[in-house]
């Protein structure tokens, strides 16, 4: 496959999981709107923007309308729903003869869906509805690319991008907040403590996943474990690593590359990592170090993926075809 073409999959993935992403988070954020004060509000606000590792200028943060707006809508940011999904679906449209039929019909339809949406309408009547319909034409677009594309190189190399993306955001989303809750973190005493918890659960659609494993047992120990170190839930980061771990080496087999180089060196030591961490030591070591190596480690792993397979040097291509 041509580098062009992997560089593509990979980031029209990415960008159609961060909008999903982003369109998830802003949902549970409305929905705690019912029952906020003004400061909590702000403080909410200021969380949201910083989960997202999204810059925004100080009269977005000045009310909801206006940071929904500015995530969701603004040309300027080029981290918005809508600038994502333009650019998943530029990406797309570049590797056309790659994808089915199916997988362009749907990321079109979303496109064309948020470029005709009224942003004034959506915040009267319907915001709740709008963001749903973003993460369900995400997720329609995901079961699209399972179901009616062939699972070769191309698609392993969508798969990379989206689990790259995930585990990332769901680090800095704990990252964030847990340092705005770190205490105490043993027990929840306020109502609005269960509401917080309950919100960053429902942040990752972890909250029935959660109480089928710990019951409504909310604790911030239990969900920091279960988000971080589940080997089942979708949205855990051990999952997304895992599933990094097992597109790579679906990319190497395809290509018949050796399971040696730096970014299967990354991979292989961050996903060993969780094999044997445990949550009492991780958070005895403090849990924001922890996150913040997580987000360093995807970083590391994106890059070596470049160097590996986007933008080697010619040599190496030659060399490799010399084998």
């Amino acid at each position: 496959m041509l580098s062009r073409v992997a560089d593509h999959l990979y980031w029209m993935s990415r960008y159609l999981e961060r909008a999903e992403h982003t369109a998830r988070l802003i949902g549970v954020h409305l929905d705690l709107m019912l029952d906020q004060t003004p400061a909590t509000a702000a403080s909410r606000r200021e969380r949201l923007a910083a989960s997202l590792a999204t810059p925004l200028p100080p009269e977005s943060l000045q009310d909801d309308y206006s940071m929904t707006q500015a995530l969701t809508f603004s040309p300027a940011n080029k981290s918005s729903i809508v600038a994502c999904v333009a650019a998943a679906r530029e990406n797309a449209q570049n590797v056309r003869e790659r994808i089915s039929s199916e997988m362009w019909e749907q990321i079109n339809q979303l496109y064309l869906s948020l470029k005709q949406a009224n942003p004034e309408k959506i915040w009267r009547t319907e915001p709740h509805r709008f963001f749903r319909s973003v993460k369900e034409g995400a997720h329609l677009f995901q079961g699209l690319t399972d179901s009616t594309m062939n699972h070769g190189e191309g698609w392993h190399f969508i798969q990379v991008g989206r689990f790259i993306e995930r585990a990332g955001a769901t680090a800095a989303l704990l990252d964030v907040h847990y340092n705005a809750f770190s205490q105490p973190l043993q027990n929840l005493s306020l109502p609005d403590d269960y509401l917080e918890w309950i919100g960053l659960l429902r942040s990752c659609t972890a909250f029935e996943a959660y109480c089928k494993v710990y019951t409504a047992d909310f604790q911030p120990q239990a969900i920091a474990e279960f988000l971080l170190l589940n080997h089942e839930f979708p949205h855990s980061v051990y999952f997304a690593v895992n599933e990094i771990q097992t597109a790579l080496h679906g990319i190497a087999e395809a290509t018949e590359t050796r399971k040696l180089g730096r970014v299967y060196r990354l991979v292989g030591r961050l996903r060993a990592s969780f094999d044997f961490d445990q949550i009492d030591d991780i958070m005895a070591a403090g849990l924001h170090l922890y996150l913040q190596d997580i987000q360093s480690q995807c970083r590391q792993i994106h890059e070596a993926l470049y160097q590996t397979y986007i933008t080697y040097p010619i040599e190496a291509a030659l060399a490799a075809e010399g084998r």
